[in-house]
């Protein structure tokens, strides 16, 4: 299981624009399913995926399984899910301590340009830090021009291409 401090559990990010409202982030618990199902399927819909519905449920329950090293954080405003990020603790080859791979980060197209996203990033990194994992990483599509304007900023691209077994 994760390690969370209290610091871990809930940031409260306030913003100096006056046009941006203050959020705050934490674990997300099984009451907010409704909530996170949108975004969800929103995330999954930019990327032109299509899941089971049962495959979504699966994947909602390993955030909340202790034995399960998944993890689901939301990005709230008051009690609207404003974004989504999801993360995976691994073990790797290259080091004797853990990886994290952030595998979806979504924010609501009205809230988009707040510092969500990179809010959300930042406290998957300081998540990693006080677990002692040595690297934070994410893949994205080479279309997805927006996020990768956020994501130059926040970390860098290591030159690597994905490959899928074809079919998969």
């Amino acid at each position: 299981m994760w390690p969370l401090s209290d610091h871990a559990e809930q940031v409260v990010v306030t913003t100096s624009s006056p046009t941006r409202q203050p959020f705050f982030i934490r674990l997300l618990s099984p009451h907010d399913h409704e909530a996170w199902l949108p975004l969800w399927q929103g995330y999954l819909t930019f990327y032109g995926a299509r899941l089971d519905d049962a495959v979504s449920q699966v994947t909602w329950n390993r955030f909340h399984d202790p034995d399960e090293p998944m993890y689901a954080m939301g990005a709230f405003a008051d009690e609207a899910l404003l974004g989504i990020v999801h993360c995976v603790k691994h073990r790797a080859t290259w080091t004797d301590g853990w990886y994290i791979y952030l595998e979806d980060l979504f924010t609501v197209p009205q809230a988009r340009g707040q510092g969500i996203g990179r809010a959300l990033i930042e406290h998957v990194y300081g998540m990693a830090d006080e677990m002692g994992a040595s690297r934070v990483y994410w893949h994205t599509h080479e279309t997805n021009k927006a996020g990768r304007v956020l994501y130059d900023k926040v970390g860098h691209n290591a030159g690597f291409l994905q490959y899928r077994r074809p079919g998969s």
